[in-house]
């Protein structure tokens, strides 16, 4: 064995990849570092084929004082040329995560001025040929929430009445004092999102109006950006 290691205990994959991390034996082994000091593989694709999870394992190796050593690729984080090894894979799967997220960003962005729907509608909302309309039977029931709050009902008060009332929520279940209020307070209802505090015009069309929203959350002001 490479610089006379020992061998601590053998954790073997039969035909499986090194795809993910869900895989029984590569859980087991990570679970069990205290009984070993080196993890070493024959080939680098035998334990990770994705760079960003190959970059968490050797991130955690090298929070445990372990090492890691790959035979076929001459990768062993034990040398000097092993770890700078390490730290361009750490940076490559970094910058990986970053371009990801920034292009994930981009496509929103890109969709939501558009029209598209990036986000799961609110209740109020549905969606024809991909674009976000109002719902008749579900924009009355938030019309009506808005007023009721604006007339002085509690939360409690307007789930109650809705209850009883055999009016239907958006997942079959009770209306809810939490349910009441995050729909009272969601700005999608006047016709704008918040970002950053700011208040922009959104693509999804108003259920109901900028002064009774105002009514119940503060007036928005000058915190408008127009798209």
């Amino acid at each position: 064995v490479l610089q006379e290691w020992e061998i601590a205990e053998v954790y073997r994959e039969e035909g499986q990849s090194g795809r993910g991390t869900d895989r029984p034996q590569y859980k087991r082994m990570m679970s069990e570092s205290d009984k070993w000091d080196v993890i070493l593989v024959y080939k680098l694709d035998r334990i990770h084929r994705n760079s960003m999870n190959f970059a968490e394992m050797l991130k955690t190796l090298q929070d445990q004082g372990k090492e890691f050593c790959s035979v076929q690729d001459h990768f062993d984080t034990s040398t000097a040329v092993g770890r700078f090894a390490r730290d361009v894979t750490e940076r490559i799967a970094q910058l990986e995560s970053e371009q990801t997220g920034e292009r994930v960003k981009q496509a929103m962005d890109i969709k939501r001025a558009m029209g598209g729907i990036v986000s799961r509608l609110p209740f109020g909302y549905k969606i024809e040929n991909g674009q976000a309309t109002v719902d008749p039977d579900e924009s009355y029931t938030v019309r009506a929430i808005f007023k009721m709050k604006d007339r002085g009902f509690s939360d409690s008060d307007i789930a109650s009445y809705l209850d009883r009332a055999n009016v239907p929520t958006s997942n079959g279940k009770r209306w809810s004092r939490s349910t009441i209020y995050n729909i009272s307070v969601n700005p999608k209802y006047a016709g704008y999102d918040v970002r950053g505090g700011i208040y922009i015009q959104s693509n999804i069309p108003a259920i109901v109006e900028r002064e009774l929203y105002e009514n119940l959350n503060g007036p928005i002001g000058d915190k408008i950006k127009h798209r």
